[in-house]
């Protein structure tokens, strides 16, 4: 009898621990499941506070078109005229620059 009562108070202790750890697995599944939520709002917050940021920042920062460069390129085309570059000047490029027969290297 005193036998079989400590294996029944063993058995019990045994039940109470078993359901104790599963009482604790599932708390702890439980806050790790918060936890891997938190983050991914966190994350997400993250997210748009640096969307917000980009915008704002773009705002302050708008490009403005360079008025005084185009009207001063308008300018130098006007005197260089239709034919001439900046690298040719109004006359072009010769054209017996441009032939290869000679004494050159390129042309041999």
């Amino acid at each position: 009898m005193v036998v079989s009562a400590a294996i029944a108070v063993g058995a019990a202790a045994t039940y109470t621990t078993y359901k104790a750890g599963r009482e604790q697995k599932k708390a702890q599944e439980k806050q790790l499941a918060l936890q891997k939520q938190q983050n991914a709002d966190a994350k997400q917050r993250a997210k748009e506070a640096k969307e917000q940021s980009d915008i704002e920042m773009n705002k302050a920062n708008r490009k403005k078109a360079n008025t005084s460069a185009i009207q001063s390129k308008a300018e130098q085309a006007a005197l260089t005229g239709p034919a001439g570059t900046m690298l040719t000047g109004n006359m072009g490029v010769d054209p017996n620059q441009l032939k290869l027969s000679g004494n050159t290297l390129l042309g041999g």
